[in-house]
């Protein structure tokens, strides 16, 4: 697995093609295509590569996700609203067997009660939230220090990592 580029996925659910517009005591004023170029800045910078995809449709998410398994060697995911809903979206993650970091701009715990649990999280090697559009970077950073580290150590599988 040395010799292959670093490829991350950044997968954008639901309503997240309207940050910038969208409730920006919330979200703030950042678009998405401002994340998207903070998250490939830091990727490139360290030799990596990322493909970028948002869906309102949670299909479209797991066959995205399932159509770039191969390429992909980690994905970075802020489902949206399907964080807190979406079996299908948590078993592909799990399925497609990449390490993944779960971002929210908010601060997920201090909002309603329904936003406090994740189906997504258990399967992700990390979860950054309320940072705003800084999260992104530090998800990035944190998913290529994990991948660096695991093939240093040889381990390709992240279920064995700590």
């Amino acid at each position: 697995m040395s010799g292959r580029p670093t490829v991350l996925l950044l997968l954008h659910g639901p309503n997240l093609n309207l940050l910038g517009e969208r409730d920006q005591k919330v979200y703030g004023r950042s678009t998405l295509l401002d994340v998207e170029a903070d998250v490939a800045a830091v990727a490139n910078r360290r030799g990596a590569a990322v493909i970028a995809f948002q869906s309102n449709s949670e299909g479209a998410l797991i066959d995205f996700l399932h159509g770039h398994r191969r390429l992909a060697s980690g994905v970075i995911i802020n489902p949206g609203g399907l964080t807190h809903t979406s079996v299908s979206l948590r078993d592909a993650l799990e399925a497609v067997r990449l390490p993944a970091v779960e971002v929210h701009i908010s601060n997920t715990h201090a909002r309603e009660t329904f936003r406090h649990r994740s189906l997504i999280a258990p399967v992700c090697v990390g979860h950054v939230s309320g940072l705003g559009r800084a999260g992104y970077r530090l998800a990035a950073e944190l998913l290529l220090d994990f991948l660096e580290r695991t093939r240093r150590e040889g381990s390709d599988d992240p279920k064995e990592e700590g």
